[in-house]
């Protein structure tokens, strides 16, 4: 694109956004923390699912002191039902890095902020950018849709190293006077405009899109498929005392949904008797009940066919460690997994 093909493709862009741009709520902020939380809580979730979380999440923890001095389970608590939870995780231990090392002031280079837990290359730039007016990329899946039409690129991005081609254009064609704007107004065409089926005819700058030239818009981004998730199924235990307590198990820190409090459960194969499979994990010995539950839950990896069973302990068999009991009260103040949140509201039909 050439130096006055570039200036007016920025006029064009930056004009449309400014008119029609969503009222976001991090949007009113040149925080450089919150819009490090906004963009973590967007990683693939939708726009209107975040903004709630993302007030009573800044209301909670308005300064990322607050953030760092925080208890993690109240951390998670915040976060619940939005799911893919290391990133809360690593967004606290970042924050505390920030605190403890860099006198609570984020980094305004892409070297030193890439040194932060949990932040990449996106992330930074979009940090970068919108709250230090730094001219850097900020590379996601819907960028790269808007720039493989803008400039025909046949790429797959399914591939890593495919990024590298899109970060370079984008700092090629990059508004240095304000990146803030260009780089959400990219992502703003992405949600609204340059969606999986383009809206051509409403696209401000469609007059510079090659893609649309050649009526190829819709064949692009290529992407190859992913491979077909993994399925399991999970039997979850509802085990209760007299006292209408729950016998919860904490999950290992280490993999998924790690550190929450579930019910007793176990992955089924189809050589197992569930009862025993669950003594053998766990050492409870159970009388099982009527099935009260059956979902799916879907992770970014595995796809769980959860069934809830109904049960009672055996009188002979000991709490393990990890296990304890918990009141319906205090169910409440424990951060709960989606699936763990849909076995407790079926358990209270």
């Amino acid at each position: 694109m050439k130096i006055s093909q570039k200036e007016e493709f920025n006029e064009r862009l930056l004009f449309w956004y400014h008119q029609e741009k969503r009222d976001l709520p991090w949007r009113r902020t040149s925080n450089p923390y919150y819009i490090w939380v906004s963009e973590v809580m967007l990683q693939q979730t939708r726009v209107d699912t975040v903004i709630p979380y993302y007030e009573r999440f800044i209301a909670s923890f308005p300064t990322m002191e607050s953030l760092a001095q925080a208890e993690e389970e109240r951390v998670l608590k915040h976060w619940e039902g939005l799911g893919y939870y290391s990133r809360v995780r690593n967004l606290q231990a970042g924050v505390k890095e920030v605190v403890e090392n860099y006198d609570s002031k984020i980094p305004q280079t892409r070297a030193e902020i890439l040194n932060l837990r949990g932040i990449g290359p996106y992330t930074a730039g979009a940090v970068l950018s919108i709250a230090y007016g730094v001219p850097e990329h900020a590379v996601d899946g819907n960028v790269m849709r808007v720039f493989s039409r803008l400039f025909l690129i046949e790429e797959d991005i399914a591939i890593p190293k495919t990024k590298k081609v899109f970060e370079q254009r984008v700092m090629e064609v990059i508004d240095e006077t304000d990146p803030s704007s260009f780089n959400q107004a990219i992502m703003e065409l992405g949600a609204t405009i340059c969606t999986p089926k383009p809206r051509c005819l409403l696209c401000p700058v469609r007059d510079f899109c090659k893609a649309f030239e050649e009526g190829k818009q819709e064949q692009l981004p290529i992407k190859t498929k992913k491979v077909k998730k993994k399925v399991l199924t999970i039997h979850s235990y509802a085990i209760s005392e007299p006292g209408g307590k729950w016998l919860l198990r904490k999950r290992p820190t280490d993999g998924l949904l790690g550190d929450f409090w579930e019910f007793p459960q176990i992955e089924l194969t189809q050589e197992m008797d569930s009862k025993d499979a669950l003594k053998i994990d766990t050492g409870l010995l159970i009388e099982q009940g009527e099935p009260y539950a059956q979902f799916n839950h879907i992770f970014s990896h595995v796809t769980w066919n959860v069934e809830g069973f109904h049960a009672v302990l055996q009188h002979e068999s000991p709490i393990p460690e990890g296990y304890r009991f918990f009141s319906d009260e205090e169910l409440e103040l424990i951060p709960q997994s989606k699936p763990m949140s849909k076995l407790l509201e079926q358990l209270k039909k």
